[in-house]
């Protein structure tokens, strides 16, 4: 029998546009999409790479928070800079959020984030024993929500 899965939202658009959410435990880890420097639904810190690092951690802080984890069961980062040249900024904003208990990580330079302010995205898998379960069945998959987006009715939505 495969482990129950519980998503989380964060809200944001893009989130339901490109059919992810923001987090997904399964067994005793949590899996955290890429995080970036937003607050509020807005991008936050321009041009401080630092400060993007910390809000982006933050962001992931939050979603592992809603699965009672927190930032110390975090076993693996990885961490998307668009100028390697600047890992530094990235590197000590990251060894301060895990001083503790260092993840596994990998930082990479991409050749662009989905907006051109954003100058990092962080990803986070958590491991914590016992991860609360909401229900103990998977959603029904056959319920599909009438605001749900379709692979076969591709969205007009040119907003995102």
């Amino acid at each position: 029998m495969s482990p129950v899965r519980r998503r989380v939202s964060s809200g944001v658009p893009f989130e339901q546009a490109v059919g992810y959410s923001r987090a997904v435990a399964a067994g005793d880890f949590i899996f955290v999409s890429g995080c970036t420097s937003t607050a509020d639904g807005k991008v936050v810190y321009e041009g401080d790479l630092a400060k993007q690092t910390e809000q982006a951690l933050l962001n992931v802080s939050a979603a592992l928070e809603q699965f009672g984890a927190s930032l110390a069961d975090v076993v693996q980062t990885r961490l998307y800079v668009t100028d390697i040249s600047r890992w530094a900024e990235v590197g000590q904003a990251h060894r301060l959020a895990f001083e503790e208990a260092p993840p596994a990580t990998s930082m990479v330079q991409v050749a662009a984030l989905i907006d051109p302010r954003l100058l990092v995205e962080v990803e986070a898998v958590a491991h914590r024993e016992g991860v609360p379960d909401e229900d103990a069945t998977e959603p029904d998959e056959t319920e599909i929500p009438a605001d749900a987006i379709r692979l076969d009715d591709p969205s007009t939505d040119d907003s995102i």
